[in-house]
Order: structure tokens, then sequence, then C-alpha cells
């Protein structure tokens, strides 16, 4: 397992070293901030038939600066939160920008980034009431669109790995719970998951990971992070303490800030180092 932690504190700026790695506690000043001078990516919008939902979806795809379709790739997908959409991330996170800084500075192993609408449903937008019980539902009904209908589309398309060992799964808030949601429940398909200040979707631990050893013996890295000031704060300490408690091998990320893109920006900095 590329990182060995059962549990890993960080408040404020305390200092820390990872197994095998060398980062900073924090992002540094600028990490978000475009750069004209360095090599970018590129942002595809692409269209797919769901058969979950059946009508036909729209995600975002990060092509990472140096792309050729004679190489394969490994493949994150990272979600959004409830009030969001397929842009949220876009908007709001630039992880475009954060990407192509950390490939300047060769921090980052190539790969492809998924930013779908995690709202399995025809209408799919963010408006309204995001809360009302249908469009909270359609979060949960992602799963199957996610499995069998959007990762199939990307590896039809695109030159990525389709093994498990290939596939990560992160996002930040209603998309968090998802991911530890779907990955969990999932680990025949994904071996890198990272839950970002989840929101409580979040399936309670004993169901989130019944069979603490297929964990074990699967997960390449599993990852929880939330804000000191994060009133949700409790659905990532329960899941830590019962995976500390399993002694599952984990990161358990903890940081300054609320429940906004602040905090989640450090998160994808910080997590995306350790992939692949």
């Amino acid at each position: 397992m590329k990182v060995i932690l059962v549990a890993l504190y960080i408040l404020l700026f305390a200092p820390f070293s990872w197994a095998q790695q060398h980062l900073d506690n924090r992002a540094p000043t600028g990490f978000d901030q475009l750069q004209a001078n360095i090599p970018h990516g590129q942002i595809d919008t692409v269209e797919y038939y769901s058969k979950t939902v059946g009508t036909t979806r729209k995600a975002l795809v990060y092509i990472p600066p140096g792309f050729t379709k004679k190489e394969k790739y490994p493949v994150l997908y990272l979600l959004h939160g409830i009030g969001g959409d397929e842009y949220e991330w876009l908007r709001n996170g630039h992880p475009q920008v954060i990407l192509d800084n950390l490939y300047a500075k060769g921090k980052l192993k190539p790969m492809l980034v998924v930013l779908p609408n995690g709202r399995a449903m025809k209408d799919d937008r963010a408006v309204g009431n995001v809360f009302d019980s249908v469009k909270v539902q359609a979060f949960a009904n992602f799963e199957k669109d996610l499995l069998h209908d959007l990762i199939p589309f990307i590896e039809k398309r695109y030159p990525v790995y389709k093994d498990r060992k290939q596939r990560a799964l992160a996002g930040l808030s209603m998309g968090g719970g998802q991911c530890l949601n779907f990955g969990l429940g999932n680990l025949d398909e994904f071996a890198w998951i990272g839950g970002f200040s989840s929101a409580p979707n979040t399936k309670v631990p004993n169901e989130l990971l019944p069979d603490s050893e297929a964990a074990k013996e699967k997960l390449q890295l599993l990852w929880i992070s939330c804000g000191t000031d994060d009133n949700l704060m409790n659905f990532s300490k329960r899941t830590h303490d019962y995976l500390d408690r399993h002694n599952v091998p984990h990161i358990f990320y903890v940081e300054p800030g609320g429940h906004d893109f602040n905090v989640w920006k450090n998160d994808l900095y910080m997590f995306s180092q350790l992939l692949f």
C-alpha cells in the first residue's frame, strides 16, 4: 500500500511526515492561481447515454498536459455536493488550475479526472429545493449510473486503464458521502477513495464497511478529511473511529476551516498527490 497510516491528525499547521511522501501539511500560497507560463490541460464536455436514468447525461473530463492516445491513464472520478452539478468543481474549485500547477512541479502522476453530475435523474439541474427527497434519492441512484453507464463510456472513449488499481473516487460533502458509500461498497471497482467533509448521506460505519478484512486487502488509499469548524465533522469522525477500531489503514486529515471550497481545494491538492 502506497500509504500505510491508521490515522493522521493534522491540526492547524503542525508538521507531519507521510510514509515515503514529502508533502506540505497545507497547500502553499498560489497553488490554485492560474500560471500562464506552464503547460495546461484541457476540459472536454462529453455526453453519454445512461440506461440507469433513461436519458443522455453530461460530464466534464480534465485531460492532463502532455496527453497522448498512445499511453493509458488512470482515472479519478471527482464528485460535487448537494447544491452542485458537473460544473461545481470547475466554477468554485478550479481543479484544472490546481492540477496544472502540480504537473508543472512534477508532483502528480498523469491521470484523467472525470467531473460527473451525481444527481442521477432526468432533470438533474441543481434548481428548486435541492433537499427534496426525490433529488436526494437521485444521489444514491448515481451508484448504478456511475458503475454501469459512465465508467464504461469513459473506458471506451479514452485510453484509460480498466482495473480497480487505476481507478479513484473522491468528492466533497454529499459527493464525499457518495464516494465512501460507493467506493467501500464496491472494492472490486475502486482502490483509491476520498471523502472530503462527507455529508449525512454517509452510511453508518457498520453498513459502510461490514467487511474490514476486505478493505485491508484491497484498498490502496482511504482518505477522510474535514475542517475543524465544519458542523458535519461528526460524520467523518465516526467513520474514522470505526476504521481505527477495526485497524483499517486510512488517513484522517483534519484541517483548519469550515464547509467550503477553501477546505476542498486544499483536500484535492493533498489527496491527488497520493494517487496511483
